[in-house]
C-alpha cells in the first residue's frame, strides 16, 4: 500500500464545504480511488443522520473530530495524525481543520469573508471552488476538475517540524510545495530508509529518531551470525 495522501476543504461556515466533499468523495470512489473522510466541527456529534454517515457511503473510513471527543468516540479531542492508523485509503479528504497547515487545501468560497482571507491561508490552496477569483489560484467549478486536482496534488506532511527539510516547519515546506518550488519527497520523515507501520500505516519519524533507531537495530544485527547485509524485516506485536 502507498502511502496515504491528503487534500483539505476549507471555506466559512454554511459555504457548502460538506456538499463539495461528498461530491468530491463519490468522484473518487467511481474512478476506483479509495477515499477516506475527516471532518473537523466545533460541534458534537449526535449520531444520527450526521455528515459523517453521508460520508461513508462513498468512503473507506470516516474521522469525526469536536471539541469534546473525536471517533471513535474517545472522550477527548486528538489531533488528526493520531487518528490516520484506523483509516485504509489512498486520498484522505479533511473537511475543515485550518489550522492543520501541512496539507493543501481546496477554498470553498463564493465572495470574500468578512473576517478577511488569512485565516483561510490561501498560500496552500491549490483550487477555489465558487466565484470568488483569488489571484494565482485556479478558479475551479467542476468536480470533476476538483477530483484530477486532488489526485495530482494531495500530499501529507507528517507536522513534526523538525526542519531536516531545511525549512523552519512543515507549513512552510507545504506553502512551497504548492507554490511549485519544492517537492513532498523533500521531507525527511516521508522517505527515510527506516520504514515503522503499525497496522499497514507507516508512522512519521523525526531523523533523531530514525537515525538512532536504525544504528541500534544495524549494531544488534552485526552480532547474529549468518549475512547481515540486505533489507531486514522485524515484526513486533505492540
Amino acid at each position: 500500500m502507498g502511502a496515504m495522501r491528503a487534500i483539505s476543504i476549507i471555506g466559512p461556515k454554511k459555504s457548502g464545504k460538506t456538499t463539495l466533499g461528498i461530491q468530491l468523495a463519490r468522484e473518487l470512489q467511481q474512478r476506483g480511488v479509495r477515499v477516506a473522510a475527516a471532518k473537523s466541527t466545533h460541534h458534537g456529534f449526535d449520531g444520527q443522520d450526521t455528515d459523517t454517515d453521508r460520508y461513508a457511503k462513498y468512503c473507506t473510513g470516516v474521522i469525526g473530530i469536536g471539541p469534546n471527543e473525536s471517533f471513535v468516540r474517545w472522550p477527548e479531542n486528538r489531533d488528526l495524525v493520531n487518528l490516520l492508523p484506523l483509516v485504509n485509503a489512498d486520498i484522505l479528504l479533511v473537511e475543515g481543520a485550518k489550522q492543520t497547515c501541512r496539507l493543501p487545501r481546496i477554498l470553498v468560497l463564493d465572495r470574500e469573508p468578512e473576517e478577511g482571507m488569512e485565516w483561510l491561508v490561501p498560500e496552500l490552496a491549490v483550487a477555489v471552488f465558487g466565484s470568488l477569483k483569488i489571484k494565482g489560484i485556479p478558479n475551479i467549478k467542476s468536480v470533476k476538475e476538483l477530483a484530477d486536482i486532488a489526485q495530482e496534488q494531495a500530499f501529507m506532511l507528517p507536522g513534526l517540524d523538525c526542519g531536516a527539510c531545511g525549512y523552519q516547519s512543515c507549513r512552510n515546506l507545504a506553502t512551497a510545495i504548492v507554490a511549485g518550488t519544492a517537492a513532498s519527497e523533500e521531507c525527511v520523515s516521508l522517505g527515510t530508509e527506516l520504514c515503522l507501520e503499525i497496522n499497514g500505516e507507516k508512522l512519521m519519524l523525526n531523523p533523531f529518531v530514525q537515525g538512532f533507531t536504525t544504528a541500534v537495530i544495524r549494531a544488534l544485527l552485526q552480532q547474529l551470525k549468518g549475512d547481515s547485509d540486505g533489507k531486514a524485516v522485524i515484526k513486533l506485536d505492540v
